[in-house]
């Protein structure tokens, strides 16, 4: 089965999970039909200060404006099955747990959430208020998946990217898309 999919990257800390992310799943072809990408200008900054480059303009993906709400997975016709918000700001999610949907990204979420569909969230921030995981609880109970941005160390990763992929595999895990990435016990 081809997957159409959602990647929404706000401005939080850590566009190289977006990147590792983005490199992964431009890789799936035989996988994945359609990958929509939306940013805000915060998530370009961030990409720039962090990464030192736009390089984000080079992924063969479909690029969409955060106010663009004729984009496709701003409607459930679509058949978009997967959103995945990574690196997800503290403010996107509250927005989403709230359904207050303001921007491409939130409405899409709101969207993806209202048809039962995958919604996973790369949480990145430390450490969480009362007010963030009462967030994280109504998105749970709405059916989408919290997952922090918590590398692991099992697989003694020689590298920052081999560290983010132990997050972003397991992001792929989550939306049931093959990663081979490290596996206890294996």
């Amino acid at each position: 089965m081809s997957r159409k999919i959602v990647v929404a990257i706000t401005g939080a800390s850590g566009a190289l999970y977006a990147k590792v992310l983005l490199n992964s799943l431009v890789q799936m072809k035989e996988h994945v039909s359609a990958i929509g990408v939306v940013m805000s200008q915060n998530a370009k900054d961030v990409w720039k200060v962090e990464l030192g480059d736009e390089s984000y303009q080079d992924y063969p993906v479909t690029f969409y404006d955060r106010n663009d709400f004729y984009a496709p997975f701003a409607s459930g016709s679509a058949g978009y099955d997967t959103m995945i918000i990574c690196p997800c700001s503290m403010g996107t999610m509250a927005r989403i747990a709230q359904g207050i949907s303001n921007d491409l990204t939130t409405r899409a979420a709101d969207v993806i959430l209202k048809e039962r569909r995958k919604l996973v969230l790369v949480a990145r921030e430390t450490p969480y208020s009362l007010i963030h995981l009462n967030n994280m609880t109504t998105i749970t109970q709405s059916g989408g998946i919290i997952c922090p941005a918590s590398p692991s160390f099992y697989s003694n990763p020689q590298s920052l990217e081999q560290l983010i992929k132990t997050v972003t595999d397991r992001v792929l895990n989550l939306v049931d898309l093959p990663s081979n990435g490290y596996q206890w016990g294996n």
